[in-house]
């Protein structure tokens, strides 16, 4: 009996490490992130030699631009967590980029900002590192699960956008002047500038130390609007109007194209195609990061 009782306090003792381990993540649940990286906008406008897709062959990578994030994430588990996001990121997409005819003699630009909020549910490939203060060359103990964690995501956000354009040196806003009509005719209503989008993608962390580590993160956000670039449907009559800024900014074909408004003016009359109303447009968030765990005490409140 005593021999049973000796080998059972023995087996206790060498699993109290693991179950440190195992339950340790629970202390660092909260992880704050800040990084910054690029963003790109798949769409109408601009985009490969071809006929506009919205998917990834058509990215433009002159159209690269700067983005930033700031974020707060909540493991529930070794494999699952909730992360919130506050990202910025400018996207832009021009007709002079392409040498597809009838997008390139088209002859629209956009510039928008992006302001977006979302919350992410994670699904970890592999569990978390969890990192230890003991992290020395040829020292194997402290360390559970991997060093790099890979991770896919999904979630919702909402996020606001206001797409604008140079003409003659001075820049306009598009969504008031309503270049394919919103205002002008009684059954076609402006644009809302604020959106909601469904973020998808994946991510990779790197642990440093028992707190730090960095971490990459690409993703694509769908949305349910065809209107960042403020391209569409179909070119409108602006006859009645005598505002001949909106002429200019709503038909801007290239006359100096192989195929001019001169010569063929019927390509961009009232009631020919503008955009393609059949697809969404999208836009790309790549965030390099660094992340901060925040160690809770015994309230499971985190300590800053």
């Amino acid at each position: 009996m005593n021999k049973i009782r000796i080998i059972s306090v023995f087996l206790f003792l060498l699993m109290i490490p693991s179950l440190m381990n195992a339950q340790r993540w629970k202390r660092q649940r909260y992880e704050f992130s800040f990084g910054v990286g690029a963003s790109n906008f798949l769409g109408e406008l601009g985009g490969a030699n071809q006929i506009g897709t919205h998917y990834f062959k058509d990215f433009e990578w002159d159209m690269t631009r700067f983005a930033a994030a700031a974020g707060l994430r909540f493991k529930m588990s070794n494999y699952f967590a909730f992360k919130t996001h506050l990202t910025y990121g400018r996207i832009s997409g021009d007709d002079k980029l392409t040498t597809e005819t009838f997008r390139n003699y088209r002859n629209l630009n956009f510039t928008s900002d992006i302001y977006e909020f979302n919350i992410n549910f994670e699904g970890a490939f592999q569990q978390e590192q969890i990192g230890s203060r003991y992290r020395f060359r040829k020292h194997k103990g402290g360390l559970s699960g991997y060093e790099i964690y890979s991770y896919a995501f999904v979630g919702a956000g909402v996020f606001y956008f206001d797409p604008r354009t140079t003409y003659n040196g001075k820049t306009y806003r598009l969504q008031p002047l309503g270049t394919e009509g919103q205002g002008w005719d009684p059954s076609k209503a402006k644009y809302s500038l604020v959106q909601f989008c469904i973020p998808m993608g994946v991510g990779f962390k790197y642990t440093i130390g028992n707190s730090i580590g960095v971490g990459l993160e690409v993703g694509i956000r769908k949305t349910f609007t065809d209107y960042l670039d403020d391209v569409s449907t179909k070119y409108y009559n602006f006859s009645a109007s005598k505002n001949s800024i909106i002429w200019e900014l709503a038909d801007r074909s290239d006359n100096d194209a192989p195929y001019n408004k001169k010569t063929y003016p019927e390509r961009t009359a009232p009631g020919e195609q503008r955009g393609n109303s059949k697809e969404k447009d999208s836009y790309l968030f790549a965030i390099f990061s660094l992340n901060y765990k925040l160690t809770s005490g015994r309230g499971h409140l985190p300590r800053f």
